[in-house]
């Protein structure tokens, strides 16, 4: 069995049953989240796949102009799958996208996972009194 990750950027590889799946039942950001809102989330961003043995186990997306500001969003490794460094594949993957290079602004926002962001620059906002935001974290719970 060949446990190494290949990240794809492709829409086409994408199991988008398994991101919806893991997204509404699993996640702790998305809990509920219809499957159209998915296919419109991912028909509107960057994606990335990771597959392991052709299946995915790992995903990533970006929402981005691709010239000045990315924000990337619903990062996960599926838990079987979790220990063996595909977050960092993943991640490290993201940052040398083409596309999301000499960008102005690259944010995320996330609950448990800052180790791993700080390891590629990531950090608290410089000025947390400039950014604002519209929050609903239970939009799709009903």
């Amino acid at each position: 069995m060949d446990t190494t990750l290949r990240i794809s950027t492709d829409p086409a590889a994408l199991d988008v049953a398994l991101i919806h799946r893991f997204l509404s039942e699993q996640s702790t950001w998305a809990r509920g989240i219809p499957l159209d809102t998915v296919q419109r989330a991912l028909a509107h961003s960057l994606c990335f796949g990771g597959f392991v043995d052709g299946a995915q186990v790992a995903f990533a997306r970006v929402i981005s102009d691709r010239a000045t500001f990315a924000n990337l969003v619903d990062v996960f490794v599926l838990p079987a799958f979790r220990g063996r460094g595909y977050s960092k594949q993943l991640v490290q993957a993201v940052m040398d996208h083409p596309d999301l290079q000499g960008l102005r602004r690259f944010t995320l926002a996330t609950s448990n996972a800052h180790g791993l962001y700080a390891g590629f620059g990531f950090t608290a906002p410089l000025r947390p009194q400039s950014l604002m935001e519209r929050y609903f974290p239970n939009i799709y719970i009903s």
